[in-house]
């Protein structure tokens, strides 16, 4: 793996959940430990689920009280970082540690917390050909992680301690940056204390009028790039690059729907297609066949202050090389400075399939 990428992706994570506050100034840290199961996404990890994992979650959250409209739209979540201990009670997988971005997003009289972190994991014991054959999962050290709760929370049920309890779901793939890359998803059940520290006294939420948001039909231009690898074991990484041409049109204050292109220039289809015309002949692949592919797709972009959550769904409509199937889809954040210029960190896959983890730069106009 190529893991200078790796700072980047932690760097422009950070940029996207880091978002200023004036108000008063609370914190809350809460500590997790979780009980749970890895699921059967995939019947190639079958051989790796033998024990239940387990580990900790330690959260610092600081909590918003509307002095920015985008907390009032969101009904005050809490931003914060968070440490994951996940011990897999598998020697052929290891055990994970990572850092993480989080929301912290609260319904039913702020009873009910919803958390979403992102971040990067380690992982102590990845595939190795020699070693550690039998880790399908995890090809790399360093893996693209991402987990959700959904927990009762209940804040200074005795002073400042509180308790929390709920599910929690962690993700670990390293987005196919090198093979193999099975991954990993454990559901897991948790419970926990919170401690509430900071300014005392009783805090107001603020309320703001709703703003009616109206926006022309904007244009937009986006280049990605990044390295990734085919399935097949040390056929080696090669980067791609990816062009993209879209519009958008807003609905409101957080949401715009999207149509537009992508031409994608993979590098890695170009050694499989050579890979598979040499190797497997009853494959019927002719050597020359062009590696490139390109796809039109409906969007749906989520805003929230400075950043916003991108889902999209694809169709190769020049698709010479049959490669996971005809549809793609993406999903990932954007990060703007200024009303212009925006970064992005995007996951394409084909169904639960990821292709490649995406850095990209563009414009909207």
């Amino acid at each position: 793996m190529n893991q200078r990428l790796f700072p980047i992706f932690l760097i422009l994570a950070s940029f996207s959940f880091a978002q200023d506050t004036d108000g008063p100034k609370r914190f809350t840290l809460d500590v997790d430990p979780f009980y749970g199961s890895i699921l059967l996404h995939n019947p190639d990890i079958t051989h790796l689920i033998t024990e239940h994992p387990t580990g900790f979650i330690v959260g610092f959250n600081q909590k918003t009280f509307g002095d920015k409209e985008w907390q009032q739209l969101y009904n005050y979540p809490d931003i914060g970082y968070s440490f994951v201990y996940q011990n897999m009670n598998n020697s052929t997988l290891g055990e994970n540690l990572g850092l993480y971005a989080h929301y912290n997003f609260y319904f039913f009289k702020r009873n009910l917390q919803l958390r979403i972190g992102q971040g990067i994991a380690y992982n102590t014991n990845p595939y190795d050909k020699n070693q550690n054959f039998r880790n399908n999962a995890y090809g790399s050290h360093l893996l693209s992680s991402t987990y959700l709760m959904l927990n009762y929370n209940k804040e200074n049920i005795f002073k400042r301690l509180g308790f929390k309890a709920g599910i929690s779901l962690l993700h670990y793939s390293n987005a196919n940056f090198r093979a193999p890359n099975t991954s990993t998803n454990t559901l897991a059940f948790n419970a926990g204390l919170t401690y509430t520290f900071g300014d005392d006294g009783e805090v107001q939420y603020i309320p703001r009028e709703k703003e009616k948001v109206t926006e022309p039909i904007r244009y937009n231009v986006a280049f990605r790039m990044g390295l990734n690898e085919s399935d097949v074991i040390d056929l080696g990484q090669y980067g791609f690059f990816i062009f993209s041409g879209y519009v958008d049109k807003r609905l409101g204050r957080k949401s715009a729907i999207q149509f537009g292109g992508d031409i994608f220039f993979s590098n890695f289809l170009k050694e499989l297609i050579r890979f598979q015309s040499t190797s497997f002949p009853e494959m019927e692949v002719a050597e020359n066949t062009d590696y490139k592919r390109a796809g039109l797709f409906l969007g749906h972009e989520l805003f929230i202050n400075k950043m916003s959550v991108v889902t999209q769904l694809g169709y190769y409509i020049y698709y010479p090389f049959d490669f996971e199937g005809r549809m793609y889809n993406r999903i990932g954040l954007k990060r703007y400075f200024g009303r212009k210029v925006f970064g992005a960190l995007t996951l394409k896959s084909h169904g639960a399939k990821a292709e490649a983890l995406e850095f990209g730069v563009g414009i909207r106009l």
